[in-house]
């Protein structure tokens, strides 16, 4: 007897990852407002993006695929 093992929905992934970053970034933007009044919109993502990356790749991605693989 052989057991397929069923490929991960990358629609439900996608969903997933958008449920742990949006909220991230929402936080991050409202955190650094006040430090970062005055100063232009790349600048200010600039300083955000690594961390919002850095989350991903070592927290959001990893914590997605080890606890909610069977929802995917």
């Amino acid at each position: 007897m052989t057991t397929h093992l069923r490929k991960p929905s990358r629609i439900r992934f996608s969903g997933f990852v958008f449920l742990f970053v949006y909220p991230l970034v929402t936080a991050f933007s409202y955190g650094l407002s006040p430090l970062t009044q005055g100063w232009p919109i790349w600048l200010r993502t600039l300083v955000m993006v690594p961390f919002i990356v850095g989350a991903m790749v070592y927290l959001i991605i990893p914590l997605i695929q080890r606890r909610l693989t069977n929802w995917l």
